[in-house]
């Protein structure tokens, strides 16, 4: 088990663990009810963290973390999914409709 993330935003954990397990990486957070022990501990000591249960999978999981730090807010065109046909807008990366995931842009 290795720990890939940890920020002082439960919801920002939750969406990180999200995004792993939608590659097929599975995750656990720890900490996530701490933070009102903040004051009485070192306050990065009780932020929610996001770990890895195996360590190959550690690398991967750490640049998919990236890559979501790093998208900015929803940029580009509509875009119509290739497994139903329906137009979704670009702030979406899989489709509402049917679960397809959005092609990437070459």
């Amino acid at each position: 088990m290795k720990r890939v993330y940890s920020t002082d935003s439960p919801l920002l954990v939750g969406h990180m663990r999200n995004l792993l397990e939608l590659e097929g990486i599975r995750c656990f957070t720890r900490n996530m009810g701490l933070v009102g022990g903040a004051g009485e501990l070192p306050p990065t000591a009780v932020w929610p963290e996001l770990w890895v249960e195996r360590a190959i999978d550690h690398d991967r999981a750490e640049e998919i973390i990236r890559e979501a730090q790093a998208e900015g807010p929803a940029a580009g065109s509509h875009w119509r999914c290739p497994g139903c046909g329906e137009e979704l807008e670009p702030q979406f990366g899989q489709c509402w409709n049917c679960g397809t995931r959005r092609p990437r842009e070459e």
